[in-house]
């Protein structure tokens, strides 16, 4: 007798909610193609109490979210946020720049419950994420993580287990830091460039009267550093 097949009314419903393009390709390209009845959200007045009933999902993912979620929503859905660092180590914002800044070659991709305050919550993931190359590679190569994880969930959803270890809190980085000034070595110069090489974050710059140089695209070779350079005319 041939199985007749499930309709979409029978299979779970699932949200993503995120902003950057990197991550909205990600899910037009794979995870709109996982089982279940998937929802994109890309504002945050679109993420209202009234649209989720009305699709009632069974988890919200957040890959990259830029905003606090309402305790309302938190608590009548499973809401499950990625952040690049080994949770509770690099709490807070600019993950990635503060790591690399710090030496770090590598970090975990942490998926979380999402609970009041921010990263805070119990652990239902984490994988491995070099952080080689410019920052739009890693966003990239972390969108697609972050997709991996998100699949895997939905086969097979984890138990969320408490966050262990000293918590350690990043603090989120300002335009400002982007300058280079002070001492820098050559490796620290590259790392600043490529760390902040991403669309949407202010890039690395130096300032000569009023004009400012940024720069992207750094590369480390044989003892000096490479990079483009647009000059801009600071505005008043």
């Amino acid at each position: 007798m041939p199985t007749e097949a499930l309709s979409t009314e029978a299979l779970p419903t699932y949200c993503v909610a995120t902003v950057r393009p990197w991550n909205i390709a990600e899910f037009e390209n794979t995870i709109r193609q996982f089982p279940g009845n998937w929802h994109l959200v890309t504002g945050k007045d679109q993420l209202t109490p009234d649209y989720l009933r009305r699709i009632n999902p069974r988890a919200i993912f957040f890959p990259h979210w830029n905003w606090m979620v309402p305790e309302e929503i938190t608590t009548a859905y499973e809401c499950v946020a990625f952040h690049a660092a080994p949770l509770p180590f690099g709490k807070g914002g600019s993950p990635v720049q503060n790591l690399i800044e710090r030496g770090f070659e590598a970090t975990k991709l942490t998926a979380f419950r999402m609970v009041a305050g921010f990263d805070h919550g119990d652990i239902y993931l984490q994988r491995d994420l070099s952080l080689s190359g410019p920052a739009h590679e890693i966003f990239l190569r972390a969108s697609k993580l972050a997709s991996s994880m998100i699949g895997e969930m939905i086969a097979n959803w984890p138990t969320p287990m408490p966050q262990v270890g000293e918590a350690v809190t990043f603090k989120r980085r300002k335009p400002e830091q982007s300058r280079l000034e002070g001492e820098f070595d050559l490796k620290k110069i590259y790392d600043h460039i490529r760390m902040l090489d991403a669309p949407e974050y202010p890039k690395a710059f130096v300032e000569l009267g009023d004009i400012r140089i940024e720069f992207a695209d750094a590369e480390l070779h044989d003892g000096e550093v490479r990079a483009t350079a647009i000059f801009r005319k600071i505005q008043p």
